[in-house]
């Protein structure tokens, strides 16, 4: 028996676990650098960054924080900006969906719980096809927290119909492992995502990690 055998359904993160996004995110914002005189950075400055959003993005673009006075309307131009670019050229991980088709195989469910608000990931999911098996999708705006709180966690499983003890979440940013474990949830870490600019997956606690997505399957004890 593994230690993740008794799973009936696996909850991932969206960037960083399921869909490598950050070019998009990176691009959005380099643009607005571009666009005000500023040279262009490298997709890489970016990347570390994508779990957190517009923040991220903005930190590594221009220096600011939330507490900028600039910062609510550089924000609402990236976000228009990432709008219309963000399936340029966003895909699923190596593996990953491979890995939904064997969860799949093997009478599990997996859904999606997100900090990303809805107006980003409906079109973002509806645009890919592997999402049309996905059993719930818990956007940043479904309930009135994001992650770190269990909220959201709460609520994907109470669409679900599932206890806390029957799902895991799996996703690339601490803030993932302590919703998980505060919404009861065994947590994986998933050591191949953007993990945030100097984070360290191995000092988060977390029931297992792994460095690609098909290595989930063996925690479940899946074929």
């Amino acid at each position: 028996m593994t230690p993740l055998a008794d799973v009936r359904c696996v909850l991932f993160d969206l960037d960083g676990t399921l869909i490598d996004s950050a070019t998009d995110l990176g691009q959005a914002a380099d643009e607005m650098r571009r666009l005000r005189g500023l040279p262009s950075l490298p997709d890489a400055a970016y990347r570390g960054s994508a779990g957190s959003g517009a923040r991220g993005m903005l930190k590594v673009a221009f220096g600011l924080t939330p507490d900028d006075a600039r910062f609510a309307a550089l924000r609402d131009e990236f976000l228009r900006r990432y709008e219309q670019r963000m399936t340029h050229t966003t895909r699923p991980f190596e593996g990953v969906e491979a890995l939904l088709a064997a969860l799949a195989a093997a009478g599990r469910t997996w859904g999606v719980v997100t900090n990303k608000a809805a107006r980003f990931t409906l079109a973002l999911t509806a645009s890919m096809p592997l999402f049309g098996t996905a059993s719930v999708i818990v956007c940043g705006d479904t309930t009135p927290h994001l992650k770190p709180h269990p909220a959201p966690l709460e609520e994907a499983r109470r669409q679900l119909g599932l206890h806390a003890s029957q799902c895991i979440y799996v996703g690339d940013d601490e803030r993932d492992m302590q919703a998980g474990r505060a919404a009861g949830m065994r947590t994986v870490a998933a050591r191949y995502g953007y993990l945030g600019a100097g984070a360290c997956a191995d000092d988060w606690v977390c029931d297992a990690a792994i460095d690609h997505p098909l290595e989930l399957l063996k925690w479940l004890g899946c074929p």
